[in-house]
């Protein structure tokens, strides 16, 4: 009888997806594509931009994990359009940082990089702002896409993001594994500084690597045995890092045992290179030829592991390595035959990769500060410039977005009056300053929620959300009676400043009833301001409502037409 493999109902394809991922991650080929089976219906059947990307990006790592690099070229290419009508999200940012491993894997180190900087600046982004087990898992592939690259600085950072995440979710298996993670990139780094020479910085990273270890052990957590077992190996490696051989030697001999009759082929190639690395460094310590010659051994042994398991950058790790200790032992043929494998799978991906990481900083401070100019053009397109209050076309967007009826609302124009003759006697100068300080104090006597606009000129808009008419008289005489109570010596004015309103008021409406629009709202209140020039100038004017009391002394009318009130 054929067994079919169980269907995964499309609700449940977020749980598939994590164990999918855990899978991928510790090199579980036979457990990822029994997986990917029981979800490939339910994967068909989803319409989602990100569940399509997520279906073509799958299928691509299954290809190579079934050495068919062609169908995976394809797959890749369908996850990356699906990917381009995905929103900023840390979910799209978990695709991208996936599809770049595949990439690696696949030697496409180019586009991998392309991958690798979009999903960082959405790691970084608002999108990805709050804790989420997308965002961790985003922060976990980008750091294991980056160790594929020989970028491992920017790995250890992104492990310890993810480690952050990690702890602010408080799941014990998250916690277990982004602490491992850190520990293995960390452990790595410092191997790369002490080839380097760089002696001190790698005992540092060798000691953090330790404690994360021992931290990891700490918690409430069961792993799997392939994990368990890492976390002994890198812990081993760690520790010969930090210079105490002897005391890496037992554990990394017993876990190798271990991994050799349980292990996968990955760890079974990782924990052979690390034995081989420490083997070497205590050969030249105590002039052993023997463990010389065993390290040669488990290098031999993890290049086919690397090889078979699609490891290529350790793969190339184990080659130079052979190549170099086989010259050290006084066998140049050899030598020659490991570093020419060496140079014909390298090419120029490593120097490549360096460049583009290099290449990735300069793209993000460019989006950064493209993002800044958007920011600065937004404000200077809806801000007046001089009072800093929105401006007339920032105005009319927010008019336009409201709906009259729903509730009351009423406007009010304010204009300064004899503004031209503050310009004429004083300076533009003084007339600036004069603008700055009414719309300082529009703002300041406005009510909490009410919008005051620099509509044009020396003429301003209070917008009074749910104000009825009779509210918005006693807002606007307050404002008006601040005005001209202000002390206006400090700018040199011959006359003290006042100001004249017009109000006009939209009301609730029951029903479907047609309200008038905002434009014929303020061709109302620009009426009313008009009355109130004409009635003396310094008071509000609203239909019916009663006039405010003249100002002393000023009962003075003038010929000005609706449009021209800043007389």
């Amino acid at each position: 009888m054929v067994r079919h493999p169980a269907r995964v109902a499309p609700g449940d394809l977020s749980d598939v997806l994590w164990r999918l991922l855990a899978a991928s991650a510790r090199e579980d080929a036979t457990a990822f594509i029994a997986l990917l089976d029981e979800a490939g219906e339910a994967l068909a059947e989803s319409t989602e931009p990100r569940w399509i990307a997520w279906r073509h990006a799958l299928t691509a790592r299954r290809a190579l994990i079934e050495n068919d690099p062609e169908a995976a070229v394809g797959d890749v290419a369908a996850a990356r359009e699906a990917l381009d009508t995905c929103p900023p999200s840390s979910d799209t940012a978990l695709v991208m940082a996936f599809l770049a491993r595949v990439e690696v894997l696949a030697d496409h180190f180019d586009a991998a990089m392309l991958l690798a900087v979009d999903a960082s600046l959405l790691t970084e982004g608002t999108a990805a702002a709050e804790p989420s087990r997308a965002l961790l898992q985003a922060h976990r592939w980008l750091s294991l896409t980056l160790s594929g690259l020989d970028l491992e600085e920017p790995a250890v950072s992104h492990a310890m993001r993810g480690q952050h995440v990690a702890a602010a979710l408080r799941e014990p298996a998250d916690q277990w594994r982004l602490r491992l993670l850190s520990a293995q990139q960390h452990t790595e780094l410092a191997q790369t500084l002490r080839r380097r020479g760089d002696l001190d910085r790698s005992r540092e990273l060798a000691v953090e690597a330790i404690a994360g270890a021992v931290a990891a052990r700490e918690l409430d957590w069961e792993p799997e045995p392939d994990e368990a077992d890492l976390l002994d190996v890198v812990q081993a490696w760690a520790l010969a890092c930090a210079d105490d051989l002897d005391g890496a030697l037992g554990p990394l001999r017993r876990v190798r045992r271990r991994v050799e009759a349980e292990g996968s082929l990955w760890l079974r190639g990782y924990t052979g290179l690390a034995l081989a690395r420490l083997l070497t460094r205590l050969a030249e310590r105590d002039d052993d030829e023997v463990s010389a010659e065993e390290a040669i051994g488990l290098l031999v042994d993890a290049a086919g592991a690397f090889a078979a398991a699609g490891d290529r950058r350790r793969y190339r790790q184990c080659l130079l390595e052979l190549g170099q200790h086989s010259a050290d032992l006084g066998r140049p043929a050899e030598a020659l035959h490991w570093l020419e494998a060496y140079r014909s799978d390298t090419g120029r991906a490593h120097t490549r990769s360096r460049e583009m990481w290099a290449d990735m900083f300069v793209r993000r401070s460019r989006l950064r500060e493209a993002e800044r100019q958007a920011a600065l053009l937004r404000r200077h397109a809806l801000e007046d410039p001089l009072t800093g209050l929105g401006n007339r076309r920032s105005a009319e967007r927010r008019l336009s977005a409201m709906r009259l009826g729903v509730e009351p609302l009423s406007l009010a124009v304010v204009d300064v009056d004899r503004f031209k003759e503050v310009n004429d006697d004083s300076s533009h100068t003084h007339g600036d300053a004069v603008l700055r300080r009414v719309a300082d104090l529009l703002r300041e006597h406005s009510r909490t929620g009410d919008e005051v606009y620099r509509w044009a000129g020396d003429e301003f808009l209070v917008v009074l959300p749910t104000a009825t008419q009779a509210q918005a008289v006693v807002v606007m005489e307050r404002l008006r009676s601040a005005v001209a109570a202000a002390d206006w010596t400090a700018l040199e004015v011959r006359e003290p400043v006042t100001v004249s309103v017009g109000v006009a008021t939209a009301p609730a409406v029951e029903g479907d009833s047609v309200t008038v629009g905002w434009r014929t709202l303020f061709d109302t209140a620009d009426l009313h301001l008009f009355s109130a020039k004409r009635g003396g100038r310094n008071r509000v004017r609203a239909p019916g409502a009663p006039q405010s009391p003249e100002a002393e002394g000023d009962e003075t009318t003038d010929d000005a037409s609706p449009g021209e009130a800043g007389a």
